[in-house]
Order: structure tokens, then C-alpha cells, then sequence
């Protein structure tokens, strides 16, 4: 009977073997296969993160819990209690709905000229071993 070998035990680099892999929700078309593309490792977690921060509450057919609700935030007074409030919201949803990715610092500055506030969101990716950075600017729309 031959050995079998575990992928981690002959695998010689630094990542894990698992890969994670999401729809693309841009739905740009593969022009090998004419089919939606995916995204893997790195992009994945983050555009999930993205997605977690911008969703509201009651947005997802069939989990109203799904949600990060800081838009009704944006129409406070700019001030750093709104922000700190910002970033609890933040690390709340992402460490409820995203396993894949480790929290390590969430900053919420606020932007008086533009009447908004610049997220900066810096987390790992599990089995990665660099930091990854999502950033976004939060305005209200009216």
C-alpha cells in the first residue's frame, strides 16, 4: 500500500493550503469558460469585509441580522463619539459574520471638509501571514 502524504506536511510554503474562493459580485464574465468570475484568498476576504461594513440591517433577503447600520451614524455630528461608535459597529459585524479574517485595527477618522469619515480597517487573513487593508470613505448620500 503506498504513503499518503498530507498536503501541509510535504507543502514547503508559508500559506495554508486552504484557498478561499467568492463569486465576483461585479459579474464580469471569464472569457475562457463564459462564466462569472471568482475571486480568491486575499480579494475575497476583502471585498466580503467590504460588503459586511457598506450592508445595512433587513438588506438580505432572509437574515435581517446580516448588517453593519452605520449609515444612520453618518447623519450624526461629525465628532471622535460617532467615530468610536463607527469602529464598534465595524469590528462587531466583521467579528460575528467573517471568520476568515482576524481583526488587528479598525480607525474611523473623521473628514470635516468632505463631511465624512475615512474607514481604515487592518485585519489578517487566516492562514496568511501579511496584514491586509481595507479602506473606504463613508459620506451620507443626501
Amino acid at each position: 500500500m503506498a504513503n499518503l502524504f498530507d498536503s501541509t506536511t510535504v507543502n514547503s510554503s508559508k500559506r495554508s493550503t486552504r484557498q478561499f474562493k467568492d463569486i465576483d459580485l461585479d459579474f464580469g464574465r471569464n472569457a475562457v469558460t463564459n462564466d462569472v468570475n471568482k475571486l480568491t484568498d486575499v480579494e475575497a476576504v476583502k471585498r466580503s469585509v467590504r460588503n459586511l461594513v457598506l450592508t445595512n440591517h433587513y438588506e438580505r433577503p432572509f437574515h435581517p441580522e446580516l448588517g453593519c447600520g452605520i449609515r444612520g451614524l453618518l447623519f450624526e455630528l461629525l465628532t471622535p463619539i460617532v467615530a468610536i461608535q463607527l469602529e464598534r459597529k465595524v469590528e462587531e459585524v466583521i467579528s460575528n459574520w467573517e471568520p476568515r479574517a482576524i481583526i488587528n485595527d479598525i480607525s474611523a477618522r473623521p473628514d470635516l471638509d468632505r463631511n465624512a469619515y475615512e474607514l481604515t480597517i487592518n485585519f489578517y487573513v487566516v492562514g496568511a501571514t501579511e496584514p491586509v487593508t481595507v479602506s473606504t470613505l463613508l459620506e451620507r448620500l443626501r
